[in-house]
């Protein structure tokens, strides 16, 4: 890390200015949503390398589309019912006069992105309705400047090849003062472990101890090249959907390049991403609350700590999960040293 870079105050996502961020899950469901809700409307970006994504509202992001801003994002399990929490965290916003003007309506602008996590031990047998609705909405009125990580909100039901998976989030201050970070729900097909041991492919990016300070192995176990995935993938059961945000003022096409950068985070965190039985999705978002503009040169850097920000993001997601009866997949907690 450039020494002239730190974590922000929290090491979250909400350490850039004008976002909130709220979770709501059910340990019977084993599943969840969580909600990122911008102060104002801002400018967002898509960008999807995985085969199997289930989105909403992404469409309206290509820098030719006609709304300028978002109102919220929202990431959710319950792989295509999830889409639902968007329209609780809409009925919120909605609720408080937020949302894009048109003939005298206010609408509120939800894009949203899902991940399977039906099949992970949960009692999915929710009758005639999903919940996600009402968990989207519980997820909105939690929106606050510190959140839960791990098992919690999106990441409550996520597993990946060797592990629980969860939520996680992690930031950096930049030389010039403006602020990026990740925000994360690890479903992946691969594996966030480096082989058969507890050692994050993500460690070369690690701060302190923030997700066990273990480093990379040495030496490397033999064919730890060898990519280690959940058994029998089969097409939407897998997925890693994120929030890459920065305070810099950006336009749709520099916050797409942004989202970009962050999907190389996906790559250095977990092997293998970006399969075709993956739902790899980053948005990115900026809200200009710093008031740098920044040059192109100076967006590598920003390009670069979006990378880090990510990977970090993911480790500690994982790091974070907990256990819980039912589990088919142990927490990083529980796997012997």
């Amino acid at each position: 890390m450039p020494s002239y870079w730190r974590t922000g105050p929290r090491n979250l996502l909400t350490d850039v200015g004008g976002v909130r961020v709220g979770n709501a899950h059910d340990d019977r469901l084993k599943s969840g949503s969580t909600a990122v809700l911008f102060d104002a409307p801002c400018v967002a970006a898509v960008e999807i390398l995985g085969g199997a994504p289930g989105t909403r509202e992404t469409d309206l992001l290509s820098p030719d589309k006609l709304v300028p801003g978002v109102d919220a994002l929202v990431l959710s399990g319950g792989s295509a019912f999830g889409l639902d929490a968007a329209s609780g965290v809409q009925a919120y916003l909605r609720s408080i006069g937020r949302g894009f003007e048109a003939a005298g309506h206010r609408v509120p602008i939800v894009p949203a992105a899902i991940l399977f996590d039906l099949a992970n031990g949960g009692d999915k047998d929710w009758g005639l309705h999903s919940p996600y609705r009402e968990l989207g909405f519980r997820a909105a009125t939690e929106a606050s400047a510190t959140f839960e990580l791990g098992s919690a909100g999106a990441g409550a039901g996520a597993t990946t090849a060797v592990t629980k998976g969860g939520l996680g989030s992690a930031s950096f201050v930049l030389s010039s003062g403006a602020t990026v970070a990740a925000l994360v729900a690890v479903n992946a097909l691969g594996s966030p472990l480096v082989g058969p041991t507890r050692h994050f492919h993500a460690a070369p990016f690690e701060i302190g101890d923030e997700f066990g300070g273990l480093g990379l192995p040495a030496p490397l176990p033999a064919f730890s090249h060898a990519p280690v995935t959940k058994l029998s993938p089969r097409p939407g059961t897998a997925t890693t959907i994120a929030v890459i945000a920065s305070d810099a003022i950006l336009d749709k096409g520099a916050a797409r390049r942004l989202a970009v950068a962050a999907h190389d985070g996906f790559a250095r965190a977990i092997w293998p991403a970006h399969t075709d039985f993956d739902g790899d999705l980053v948005f990115a978002a900026a809200t200009g609350t710093s008031g740098w503009r920044p040059e192109a040169a100076e967006r590598i850097e920003l390009a670069a700590a979006a990378t880090s920000a990510m990977a970090r993001a993911i480790a500690r997601g994982v790091h974070a999960a907990r256990p819980a009866a039912g589990d088919l997949k142990p927490s990083w907690s529980e796997l012997a040293p």
